[in-house]
């Protein structure tokens, strides 16, 4: 007799994470499957932290739209069989163009403009670059994924792939006009 796997969409997913076998888990939704993920450490908190306060004082600054933090849940693949995808991003941008008014209470249903992920040692690059993808395709702009251990940041967008090293510029380009910070002013020492 053959199994047939079983896959699970956003909303089965957002019933299930509600158990209290859940309480104090990270998990992320990929392609249908409950993927669970490590607590990140102090050091990915504090840069996130920094980086969201610089993103976040520019946009509300110049009207541009809304930000959120911590992991906030995005739907970035509804597939009918069921393999739907819904991650977590450390910060993200939602221009007012696309912001749903207010924000969903639970999940985020459109794909951010830009999306910024601190790596921690538990990351797995192969995840890292499923998640850009993932991101890419759903219609995310601008995705900055930032390396404190090499104090680095990895931009993708359209236009391909591009390494920042600590002296250099990141910009929010198209999505972000006018944001710019040195890449070394993002990690603490």
């Amino acid at each position: 007799m053959v199994v047939e796997k079983q896959f699970i969409n956003a909303e089965r997913f957002l019933d299930l994470v509600e158990q209290p076998q859940y309480v104090d888990r990270v998990v992320e939704l990929v392609e249908g499957i409950i993927v669970e993920m490590s607590l990140p450490g102090g050091e990915h908190g504090e840069i996130l932290t920094l980086l969201a306060l610089q993103i976040a004082n520019f946009v509300y600054d110049n009207g541009l739209g809304r930000v959120t933090t911590g992991d906030t849940g995005f739907i970035l693949e509804r597939n009918p069989d069921g393999r739907d995808t819904v991650r977590g991003i450390d910060i993200a941008f939602v221009s007012f163009a696309k912001a749903p008014n207010p924000f969903a209470s639970r999940l985020v249903d459109v794909p951010p403009d830009l999306a910024v992920e601190v790596i921690s040692p538990s990351n797995q690059a192969a995840d890292i670059q499923l998640k850009v993808l993932q991101l890419l395709n759903a219609g995310t702009s601008l995705v900055w994924v930032v390396y404190p251990d090499n104090k680095i940041v990895f931009v993708h967008s359209a236009s391909g792939p591009k390494t920042l090293y600590e002296n250099d510029t990141l910009s929010g380009g198209d999505v972000l006009p006018g944001f710019e910070i040195r890449v070394g002013e993002i990690f603490l020492t």
